[in-house]
């Protein structure tokens, strides 16, 4: 008779993302993915396949939380200027722990087609409603009129990623906040 798991999935998940998260694909042993998720390595197997299947969905969960997470914070305020100025906060307070998404990009770039078509859909999920808000801005006269809503959610996006990469390098908050503040001063 086969024992039952006596784990929790979602939470052996979180703590795997917890740990490519510091140490990327590469970096990562099983022996850390198994210390860390408090599982057996069968039980690792059994339930999520190989390290590349478990990095995957890691990668995919991460990726929809985090998009959930910024959509939420984005569509909060009454004012759609605010909610970008909140989401690109949000980036600035979170910009410590290092972003799987980006890391997963910048480990594997566009080479594992898995990872890309993950990263596709919530890149167009984040923007299409980083758009909508930044045409509420501009009709509001909050976000320049003249600037296309899909170049600006490009260039808020990209600003993250760099937000995200400066603190990796050491950045401290006060450098962080002032990268935000441009980014937020170049669209309004």
């Amino acid at each position: 008779m086969a024992r039952s798991k006596e784990f929790d999935r979602e939470q052996a998940l979180d703590a795997a993302i917890d740990v490519f998260r510091d140490h990327g694909f590469e970096g990562t042993s099983t022996d850390m993915l198994v210390k860390s998720m408090r599982i057996g390595r069968q039980s690792l197997y059994d339930t999520f396949g190989d390290k590349w299947q478990l990095y995957r969905s890691a990668v995919e969960r991460y990726a929809t939380a985090e998009t959930h997470a910024h959509i939420e914070i984005l569509r909060r305020e009454g004012q759609a200027v605010d909610g970008i100025r909140q989401m690109i906060d949000r980036v600035v307070e979170e910009a410590r722990r290092t972003c799987l998404g980006v890391g997963s990009i910048c480990e594997f770039g566009q080479t594992r087609a898995e990872l890309v078509a993950v990263h596709q859909v919530a890149d167009r999920r984040l923007k299409e409603a980083m758009r909508r808000r930044i045409a509420e801005a501009q009709a509001a006269g909050d976000v320049v009129a003249g600037l296309s809503p899909v170049e600006v959610a490009d260039f808020l996006v990209a600003n993250f990623a760099g937000i995200r990469i400066a603190a990796r390098g050491g950045a401290d908050r006060a450098h962080l906040q002032s990268l935000a503040r441009l980014a937020l001063r170049a669209i309004t």
